[in-house]
């Protein structure tokens, strides 16, 4: 028999976006593919393997390689007696199923979650996080990337991300392979090429922004949904300001490092700069996390 849902609380504002987003990038996807089917007409068949290819190892093995590029190392009871214990604890709040646990040896506080489901998901915080969090806020933080795991929105964000990387690497194939055979001249074909690259770049831009729109909500919804499970929304608007003030005494290279992993994060890693602005951000402002648990806050206390 298939499990029930989870103890943690539904979201349709999330659900509704994640339909949204992947049904315009999906379209996006399919008009991507005709242009280049009507560009390189000789090459459809390699169009066609490449980017089934691209698919299937993106949605099959992205989570590991995002975990392996994070430091993930998967760690026993044993080892890590007290985030074992934290997430039993939440398991056994949300009904859900154990996801494996990992540290990532790094100094810069944070935590994150992976895997295309339930089964096959793991939980990592940091050795940085660990050291600064006390019990409860952990709790909160661990909650929070649980969350991820049981509304299902990491396997939407890394299908969500498939066809920026796809449209990258398909200008390539269409610049080393297209050019060389053919002139742009009055030549239709040379024409369309050319206007790959712009299409690709409009592509690439239209599904970035998406992507971005959709991480922040999760964000937010993944607070709101720890905060309810734990019954302390105080602690996770702790732990948030805690790492918060921490990420500006962490070293600039080791944040610069861990920056392009910030999507999976449960608080982004800014280098010398802040993020370039709201629109391009993976994540809402702390301002905006803090007033939302701080109103759950309030709500729970009547």
């Amino acid at each position: 028999m298939p499990r029930a849902r989870s103890r943690y609380a539904p979201d349709r504002g999330l659900t509704g976006r994640m339909v949204t987003t992947m049904f315009l990038i999906g379209l996006l996807y399919v008009v991507f593919v005709g242009v280049l089917l009507a560009a390189l007409r000789g090459s459809w068949p390699i169009i066609l393997i490449i980017t089934g290819g691209m698919f299937i190892a993106q949605f099959w093995f992205s989570d590991r390689i995002a975990a392996y590029g994070m430091g993930a190392r998967e760690v026993t009871p044993e080892q890590a007696p007290e985030l074992h214990g934290a997430i039993d604890r939440i398991c056994a709040l949300a009904d859900m199923q154990k996801p494996k646990v990992a540290i990532a040896e790094s100094d810069v506080p944070n935590a994150f979650a992976t895997g295309r489901s339930e089964k096959t998901a793991l939980v990592c915080a940091t050795t940085g996080l660990l050291r600064r969090l006390e019990p409860e806020e952990l709790e909160g933080v661990l909650a929070h990337e649980m969350s991820h795991v049981a509304h299902r929105d990491v396997a939407v964000m890394t299908i969500a991300s498939f066809l920026g990387v796809l449209a990258g690497v398909m200008t390539r194939i269409a610049l080393w392979g297209g050019f060389a055979r053919s002139r742009p001249g009055n030549d239709p074909a040379g024409i369309l090429l050319l206007l790959i690259p712009l299409i690709s770049a409009v592509v690439y831009a239209i599904s970035f922004l998406l992507t971005r729109l959709l991480s922040r909500y999760r964000e937010l919804s993944a607070d709101r949904a720890a905060a309810l499970l734990t019954g302390r929304p105080s602690a996770l608007a702790s732990a948030l300001t805690k790492v918060s003030g921490q990420m500006a005494r962490i070293p600039t290279e080791d944040l610069r490092k861990a920056e392009p992993y910030n999507a999976f994060y449960f608080m982004p890693a800014f280098s010398a700069k802040e993020s370039l602005g709201r629109l391009f951000s993976s994540h809402p402002t702390l301002e905006q996390r803090l007033d939302q648990l701080s109103r759950i806050s309030t709500d729970l206390s009547r």
